[in-house]
């Protein structure tokens, strides 16, 4: 079911709001995010009206905290493969789950999972989509929409019931051993000598994606890190 708001402070927080009255494949959706979050601690810009802010709620029946990171590369593959039926040309992963088109970033994903033992039992997945948004305003380096890269103006509900269908696809397919090699086939910048930052030390060296670890780590060369601890250079 999508639960449709005019404006919402954050549809993420809005679903913890609604905890008891969702299901599996729900998805909170808002015209006008006033505090959508992105990653790294980030806001998430967005014009009223022109974009897709949503969230969906997944409860993986069989999913070990251990192999959590399965349900981010389900989730960012299925939104890569929704988009690419839209945009005409190659759309990719920016490790670990922003959706580039170019060097330009298209999607954010901020996933958010809750934990029964040793399993997930929900994931809260927040989206922010461009859509037909041609102008940003924030300091983000880099923001696409899909009318900027194509000309064209397009249907929210028409994207958003396609990104719904392909996620829940790969959801329910997550644990099939061909995902780590479509993610890591899709990734940006997944081949060839690349900058890359440290950010602990700031250190700035040359190195490809040697390999995604099955816990989410990306190995850099001979080096190897979580999220935020190294980042990409334009």
């Amino acid at each position: 079911m999508i639960y449709r708001f005019n404006s919402l402070d954050s549809t993420s927080s809005q679903m913890a709001r609604m905890e008891g009255d969702l299901r599996h494949g729900d998805v909170v959706i808002t015209y006008s995010q006033t505090a959508g979050r992105g990653q790294r601690g980030n806001s998430w810009e967005s014009a009223p009206g022109m974009n897709l802010t949503f969230s969906m709620l997944l409860m993986p029946p069989d999913l070990l905290a251990r192999d959590a990171w399965r349900m981010s590369m389900a989730v960012s593959v299925g939104i890569v493969h929704a988009l690419s039926e839209f945009t005409g040309c190659p759309v990719s992963l920016k490790w670990p789950n922003d959706v580039y088109v170019g060097d330009m970033k298209l999607c954010g994903i901020l996933i958010e999972n809750s934990l029964r033992g040793e399993y997930v039992s929900r994931s809260v997945v927040g989206i922010g989509i461009n859509v037909n948004q041609t102008e940003f305003l924030s300091d983000a380096p880099n923001p696409v929409s899909l009318r900027s890269a194509t000309g064209r103006e397009f249907d929210l509900d028409e994207v958003l019931d396609a990104v719904c269908r392909e996620i829940l696809s790969s959801v329910a397919m997550m644990h099939r051993p061909e995902l780590d090699s479509e993610y890591r086939s899709l990734l940006w910048r997944g081949t060839g000598v690349h900058p890359w930052r440290d950010t602990a030390t700031g250190e700035i060296f040359n190195a490809a994606v040697t390999d995604i670890l099955p816990d989410g780590r990306i190995v850099l060369g001979d080096r190897t890190y979580w999220f935020k601890e190294v980042a990409a250079l334009l």
